[in-house]
């Protein structure tokens, strides 16, 4: 099943039996997909949503929205939490949101993860060990395999990529179960010309993390 018709189907489910759908946006909300928030991708609309990190621009904040029968329900002072506003950050947030606004940044999202997926597509064919590449908006990520028809996960290839990019100056996350997952995460005002700079650098430690792997092998 796709991923938005489980979200829909998950939306019926939630409305047949009277239960709250909450949207957890706090990494892939506040235009990082190239929509406001991701679940928009799909077109449900859920009960809450939740929001942090980008909403605060690097200030603590974090935020529940919610339908005003649910957010209502709750006794004076009782919804709380350690990332709750205080001044300086609602002043950030409201300055994050400004910016997302006239700089249009959700489009900008949206061109930053085609450069992205385009550049990654184009490694694959010369890296088969790349078993995958998905994402929306600025929010990719890209596996990395032992064999490009079974797709059984590498690890530490993956951790080879990292070292390689480290070295390089390009600070990369690993993610997943099998810890074979890069995400790629870059602020949505990058220039051009420092995100060519990125991922050129990135296919150069992938090849540089092929021959390290490749050296082991024969050893």
């Amino acid at each position: 099943m796709a991923p938005f018709d489980f979200l829909r189907a998950l939306r019926r489910l939630c409305d047949e039996h009277g239960i709250v759908m909450i949207a957890d946006e706090v990494q892939g909300g506040i235009a990082r997909t190239g929509k406001m928030f991701s679940i928009e991708h799909s077109g449900v609309v859920p009960d809450v949503i939740t929001t942090a990190k980008g909403l605060g621009g690097g200030f603590p904040l974090s935020g529940v929205t919610g339908r005003a029968t649910i957010m209502d329900a709750a006794h004076t002072g009782g919804l709380g939490g350690t990332y709750g506003g205080n001044p300086i950050s609602i002043a950030a947030a409201h300055a994050v949101l400004d910016v997302i606004e006239t700089e249009g940044l959700c489009g900008r999202a949206a061109a930053v993860g085609d450069k992205m997926r385009t550049r990654l597509l184009a490694l694959a064919k010369e890296f088969p060990c790349i078993g995958d590449v998905r994402g929306l908006g600025a929010m990719v990520a890209f596996e990395l395999v032992k064999d490009p028809k079974t797709k059984e996960p590498d690890a530490e290839l993956t951790a080879a990529v990292l070292t390689q990019a480290e070295q390089r100056g390009l600070i990369l996350l690993s993610c997943g179960t099998s810890a074979n997952v890069v995400r790629l995460l870059a602020p949505l005002t990058i220039p051009d010309a420092v995100l060519s700079e990125g991922l050129d650098l990135l296919a150069a430690s992938l090849k540089a993390a092929r021959g390290v792997e490749s050296a082991r092998a024969v050893a």
